[in-house]
């Protein structure tokens, strides 16, 4: 009813709500009831008759949300909700200001809004007036240069008085001008344009300003800490006048700083808007104590925050936070399997539990091992792994060396990258295949022989043709990895993501490198596509319950019983790249990511982290990642598994260990789960024994070896079936009788 939706708020809840008047941040941590908090804010203001629904612009970061604030204010309001003219997102709310207004713009209300698909074609086109090469400056170097100044309010007069202060910045302010000459005379619009337009609309029309700052007699803003500076500008703009703005957020969970999100925006908030409050939300309904207290004592490091103290509204403190310590990701995704299968047996709902991780590639590791195991799950926020666009590009160049009749393959990489040849010659590659009864490969082979392809395309055709060619030779008389990384190479298709600006670029070169060092434990090409031949054959069925899948920044929001954070390793999370490009900042920024993901979880809680990983087809060992040492030990409870006593640091040091040197090779297999058949060499534990040139070795990862040299601890050996290796002496296990 109408007059309850007070009734089940906590004191600062209530308080959130009821203080209506003059600018209010409402500090809400994870799992806090900041959803409730905003539609009931929202729901008293139209009760109390302090605004009329159409006086009120409210404002989200996604559709989802403000459907779900629609919903929720509509049970407590009922068909008053219908007024509320502008509830939604950021770009919404700007494309509705747009419309009405376009004049104002240079544009007619009818205008398109363009994708990245279009934006990049608009884009080519300026870059080919400009007479730039686009081989050089590709249109994603300039699209990302022009989306991060759209993001910061910037139009192309206001970046020409900025100073230059990097490479091809100066080639991309003139790109800017004329691109947005050209959108004007398409009437067309970016995304970036539903926000700059209008604040550059009311910033040049003091009446219009007016006229809008008098209509919103009350603005709430969702997530805030997620604003990027045009969104502060806009926000701080349209709330000069009635002054009447709260915003709920928490600096805690900043997590989007790659995409434009600035920090500062909710830091800074006493300072921007004189005479604001804080109303902190610090009760969680979420998570236990145990969670919340190691979630707290990892935040606490970060120096950049407003600074609040959550506590669990359960008096259960829960099962502690586990630490699990695993020989490499395999084992990782080993363990997470077998815990999984317990919670199956025990009929807990799967739906209920979720691995997040730092990077997509990790995501292979888990696929793989449920897959073996019957596990069913759901990737959130993507496809699969073997469904990304770059993993099956890379698959289908693959399939072709094995069989280049392959049409299907083939059509899918005749132009990937970019080669020139458009849909006029696959037409008439298509048109001669069927002619003759023969594959695209074999057409494309006469008709580099003739004159009825252009001469330009007739010559890239041509180039793939031979390449294709040479790497078939190659195959069977190449390590197959070798044979990968130089079709890579050579297609240029590796170079393509290089060359690609945009956010994703980066991870999809990361899966690519996860994809050949997969490619290395299989013993050829041919094993490797069978392996994921039979894994693409997975039903995808979404009416039975799933293990969820996601990266960390899609956790954001949602929550689960169990949760599964593996890969806590220095260079991994926090991720290096992270550290090089940002510093101190990304740093703070990763470890709001891992606050994030440590208060997604309800009740059992698993970090996890593994003494050797293979990144990219590479073994190293692994650091443990600092923010377990951030962690208050009070909070926690740690094993390692699989490994033993030698491997020392400052973490691992602090906790017991569950496994010694006295078991053997075959022992710490046995343990691990592993199947043994067959008869094994006699194998010695001993510690002491000193490990030689040419004596023959056993490691559990690699299998048989014989040693190549030392340095100290770190053997070089060159394995049966891995290759040569450097690994530690004290996981070998010298063979007797070799």
């Amino acid at each position: 009813m109408i007059n309850d939706y007070l009734n089940d708020l906590n004191e600062a809840q209530k308080k959130a709500v009821l203080e209506t008047e003059g600018p209010l941040l409402i500090l809400a941590g994870a799992g806090t009831g900041k959803t409730k908090v905003l539609t009931s804010r929202l729901a008293h203001i139209i009760h109390t008759r302090k605004s009329f629904p159409s006086n009120i612009l409210a404002v989200t970061f996604t559709n989802k949300a403000a459907k779900e604030m629609q919903f929720r204010i509509g049970k407590i309001i009922g068909n008053a909700i219908e007024g509320m003219n502008w509830l939604g997102t950021f770009h919404s709310i700007g494309a509705k200001l747009l419309r009405v207004h376009a004049e104002q713009a240079n544009l007619k209300s009818d205008f398109t809004i363009l994708d990245t698909d279009d934006q990049l074609k608009v884009i080519k086109e300026v870059i080919k007036l400009a007479g730039i090469d686009d081989k050089h400056f590709p249109p994603r170097f300039f699209l990302s240069h022009i989306e991060g100044w759209k993001n910061k309010g910037l139009t192309p007069e206001k970046i020409a008085d900025h100073a230059i202060d990097a490479i091809g910045q100066e080639k991309s302010i003139n790109i800017y001008k004329n691109y947005q000459k050209r959108l004007i005379k398409l009437n067309c619009v970016d995304f970036g344009d539903l926000l700059l337009l209008p604040l550059k609309m009311l910033q040049n029309n003091s009446a219009l300003l007016d006229r809008y700052q008098s209509i919103f007699s009350y603005i709430l803003v969702d997530e805030y800490q997620d604003t990027n500076t045009v969104q502060y500008l806009f926000l701080r703009l349209l709330s000069q006048k009635n002054k009447n703005i709260a915003c709920v957020g928490d600096d805690d969970q900043s997590i989007y700083g790659w995409r434009g999100a600035d920090v500062n925006n909710i830091l800074n908030f006493e300072r921007d808007f004189e005479g604001a409050k804080i109303i902190r939300l610090e009760t969680n309904y979420r998570s236990t104590k145990n969670i919340l207290g190691a979630a707290r004592s990892l935040i606490s490091y970060n120096q950049d925050r407003l600074g609040k103290d959550l506590s669990a509204y359960s008096p259960d403190s829960g099962n502690k936070v586990k630490i699990r310590s695993l020989w490499n990701a395999e084992d990782e995704a080993r363990y997470v399997s077998n815990e999984i299968e317990i919670q199956k047996q025990k009929q807990n709902n799967l739906n209920e539990i979720a691995i997040l991780v730092r990077a997509s590639f990790q995501m292979r590791e888990f696929e793989d091992r449920f897959i073996i195991d019957n596990i069913p799950y759901r990737v959130i926020g993507g496809p699969r792994f073997y469904e990304r666009q770059e993993i099956r590009d890379v698959i289908a160049y693959l399939q072709l060396v094995l069989n280049a009749d392959n049409d299907i393959k083939f059509e899918r990489i005749i132009n990937t990258p970019r080669r020139g040849i458009g849909e006029t010659t696959l037409r008439l590659l298509t048109e001669t295949s069927r002619s003759l009864n023969i594959s695209l490969y074999q057409a494309s082979k006469k008709l580099i022989l003739t004159d009825e392809i252009k001469p330009n395309t007739r010559m890239q055709l041509k180039k793939l043709i031979l390449m294709l060619d040479s790497w078939i030779e190659k195959n069977g008389s190449m390590d197959h990895v070798n044979l990968t990384q130089i079709i890579l190479e050579e297609s240029g298709y590796i170079a393509m993501w290089e060359n690609d600006k945009s956010p994703t670029a980066a991870s999809r070169i990361e899966n690519i490198k996860e994809l050949i060092g997969q490619i290395s434990e299989f013993n050829s090409l041919n094993d490797f596509l069978e392996h994921i031949s039979l894994v693409l054959e997975i039903e995808n069925d979404e009416t039975i319950d799933k293990v969820n899948i996601m990266t960390l920044h899609s956790a954001k929001g949602l929550e689960f019983d169990i949760v599964f954070i593996p890969g806590l390793e220095e260079g991994v999370f926090p991720n290096q790249r992270a550290l090089d490009e940002k510093g101190n900042v990304g740093l703070e920024e990763e470890r709001r990511l891992a606050h994030v993901g440590l208060t997604r979880a309800k009740n059992n809680l698993q970090l996890l982290h593994a003494q050797n990983r293979r990144i990219y087809g590479n073994w190293s060992q692994s650091i443990p990642s600092r923010f377990l040492d951030e962690i208050s030990k009070e909070f926690v409870e740690q094993d390692i598994i699989y490994t033993d006593n030698s491997v020392g640091n400052t973490f691992n040091d602090r906790y017991s260990r569950t496994h010694t040197k006295k078991m053997t090779v075959l022992e710490r297999l046995q343990s691990a789960g592993h199947i043994i058949e067959g008869d094994y060499d006699d194998i010695t534990p001993d510690e002491n024994v000193n490990i030689e040139q040419n004596q023959r070795v056993f490691h559990q990862k690699f299998g048989y070896g014989f040693v190549l040299g030392n340095d100290d601890d770190r053997i070089e050996v060159d394995f049966e079936k891995a290759g040569k290796k450097i690994v530690l002496s004290s996981y070998l296990e010298l063979v007797k009788n070799a």
